[in-house]
């Protein structure tokens, strides 16, 4: 089996010209093989920047497209491949955009290989431990504080015993973070899971440890990403004196990285998406990092379907995979709202693991037309 061509698809709901938020978005990319089989993969990053990193002509050994070095390989010798993207993309992807482009091409590479041998990803990967996995609902809270009673409420009614919220405003304002959380707690009562993203907004760690002892009263089960994920000092502050948990990650990219910050920072839960840090090849070698530390691995997932299902079969295929994220935008290129034909399916607060070969999805071809990026003008 060989590839024969890997597709690049961005999709993006607002016009180029205008505003983008979370969910938005989106980078797919298709592998086809001269067997018929095709791959899917995704990276959640700036969908024009992965794009131009895949489809670059060669420029010097050290800079090649990523593209160009798949043309004719086997798909199935993922390891082999990865290890020869990262070796020939030197120059721009050791880290950063770079991994998140390969990330989508090792996801898909993945994909393929499950449906050759007619197996559920997680059977690839080794094991199922669980049916289901819990899942916790993220959103991005509205601006005026009250208004996010009744989003927090209807979660909970969704079936969800686990919520986040971060993005929009939250960290411009101490006061405001404080009503926003007092209100979303105050809706959902006691008993259910209650977790924050700053997204690095409350920028040092001294200001996020006054936050963090402000907000004691309302039980947050984690903080994540207070500060920057290279403050290594700032994470080693808030570990030792937060009472909560801190968690982070998401930035990051490779094993080396999240060698660094769990070395370094002693975080309590960390956080690789699998669009970014290197695919399933690298999250398997974090994962196995963590576990030897005993640190917590809770993905971070706030995207496609294509996301969603591969972070799911990741989980399901780990001892202590537990928990995930589920976005809660009504972005159509969010997982749940149409861009698969048969999605992960939520059910009573949890992710069914898909028994499909592969990830175990296919693509809304309509809805890609829609939203494609090449076939929309970039200002109405």
């Amino acid at each position: 089996m060989k590839i024969t061509d890997v597709e690049v698809i961005h999709l993006r709901v607002p016009l180029l010209a205008q505003n983008c938020e979370w969910g938005e978005d989106a980078l797919i990319v298709r592998i086809h093989t001269d067997t018929g089989l095709v791959g899917l993969g995704e990276s959640d990053s700036s969908p024009t920047v992965i794009a131009a990193l895949i489809e670059a002509p060669q420029s010097n050994l050290y800079c090649t497209g990523l593209k160009s070095l798949l043309i004719g390989e086997n798909p199935l010798e993922i390891s082999r491949l990865w290890n020869k993207m990262y070796w020939s993309s030197n120059y721009v992807g050791r880290r950063g955009a770079g991994i998140h482009a390969m990330s989508a091409i090792d996801i898909a590479l993945w994909d393929i290989s499950a449906k050759h041998y007619g197996v559920p990803l997680h059977i690839l990967l080794g094991a199922k431990y669980r049916d289901r996995i819990p899942a916790y609902g993220t959103f991005i809270p509205a601006d005026n504080p009250e208004d996010n009673r009744k989003i927090a409420q209807d979660l909970v009614a969704k079936g969800f015993t686990s919520l986040k919220f971060g993005g929009g405003i939250l960290g411009d304002d101490p006061d405001t973070d404080y009503e926003i959380v007092r209100v979303v707690r105050e809706a959902i009562g006691p008993d259910i899971e209650l977790q924050i993203d700053l997204a690095t907004k409350w920028r040092t760690a001294s200001h996020a440890l006054h936050m963090c002892k402000r907000l004691e009263p309302f039980n947050l089960h984690w903080i994540e990403e207070p500060v920057m994920a290279d403050d290594e000092r700032g994470y080693v502050k808030l570990g030792a004196q937060a009472s909560q948990k801190i968690a982070g990650g998401e930035a990051l990219t490779t094993c080396r990285e999240f060698h660094d910050m769990l070395e370094r920072c002693e975080p309590d839960i960390i956080q690789p998406d699998i669009t970014r840090c290197g695919g399933i090849t690298e999250m398997r070698k974090i994962y196995d990092m963590a576990q030897m530390r005993g640190v917590q691995l809770i993905p971070h997932g706030f995207s496609t379907d294509i996301l969603l299902a591969a972070s799911v079969h990741f989980l399901a295929s780990c001892e202590q995979g537990n928990l995930m994220e589920y976005s809660q935008s009504n972005s159509p290129l969010v997982a749940g709202n149409g861009l698969a034909k048969e999605p992960v399916v939520f059910a009573e607060g949890q992710l069914v693991v898909p028994d499909r070969p592969g990830l175990g999805i296919e693509l809304n071809e309509d809805l890609i037309k829609k939203y494609q990026v090449n076939a929309q003008p970039a200002y109405a």
